[in-house]
């Protein structure tokens, strides 16, 4: 079995802070994280049929498996080093200032 640091609901809270606030860079790194949790699932599904092979079922599903903890502990450390508020998951007031000024052409 594979973990998850992140629910469904916070990576679409990350998702849509991040497009609201045009810093597209969390979003896409949630975004993955939910691909991958897709093809996990997909994965499972197809071991399940039996014309399939489970081994290339398996191998991917494996390697998804790493890849999705990687990019779990990457948005993480993204949303430490930019100081996102982990409780509410919301962008940092300076942040919010950077893109309003680049809104207002400064």
């Amino acid at each position: 079995m594979w973990q998850r640091n992140f629910s469904d609901e916070e990576l679409e809270r990350i998702i849509e802070e991040a497009m609201l606030y045009m810093c597209a860079c969390p979003g896409q790194v949630a975004g993955e994280i939910r691909r991958l949790r897709e093809l996990i699932a997909y994965q499972q599904s197809c071991e399940q049929q039996p014309d399939n092979v489970s081994a290339v079922h398996q191998c991917i599903a494996r390697h998804a498996v790493e890849a999705h903890a990687q990019m779990e502990a990457c948005l993480s450390e993204v949303l430490t080093l930019e100081r996102w508020d982990r409780q509410t998951l919301r962008m940092p007031e300076g942040l919010r200032v950077r893109r309003d000024a680049l809104l207002r052409g400064e």
